[in-house]
């Protein structure tokens, strides 16, 4: 399948099953909190890590975002012209290193462009899980999406 779909191609209310999850290793949580200039020792120092509430290093939820977003854009938005927001973002769970992240999509809303014919406007709402199926974040965007035959 092509990356991403047109405007016409999403249906209100219909959900997509994005495939396939990601893993999260140590050096992927490590490299993001200093690639992201987060150095609290909750995340890149174990040992610290253990001797606080989870007793691990979670994983930050900047990469838990990142990586759901990412996760999507083959079957959403990836033909899409700009990403025009997220209205919300909430973290409900926290994510460990080790664990596997896997999520889904639902439009929520579609409606064409006002100003221009050859695209629309189309809201999703993605919810990410871990591996036993548990909701760790749940997140709407709004994205401008190319009609396939512009009217």
């Amino acid at each position: 399948m092509p990356c991403g779909r047109y405007y016409e191609e999403f249906e209100l209310g219909a959900v997509y099953k994005h495939w396939p999850g990601r893993t999260i290793a140590d050096y992927d949580n490590t490299w993001f909190a200093l690639l992201s200039m987060n150095q609290h020792p909750l995340y890149i120092d174990e040992h610290y890590a253990r001797k606080h509430a989870a007793g691990r290093r979670p994983v930050l939820d900047t990469l838990i975002f990142s990586l759901v977003v990412g996760i999507t854009v083959a079957d959403t938005s990836g033909r899409a012209i700009a990403n025009l927001g997220f209205e919300s973002v909430v973290f409900e769970r926290p994510l460990y290193v080790g664990d596997s992240l896997y999520a889904e999509s639902e439009v929520f809303d579609k409606r064409e462009s006002a100003s221009k014919t050859d695209r629309g406007v189309v809201g999703i709402e993605t919810r990410g899980f871990n591996q036993q199926g548990e909701r760790v974040i749940v997140l709407r965007r709004r994205f401008l999406a190319p009609k396939q035959t512009p009217a």
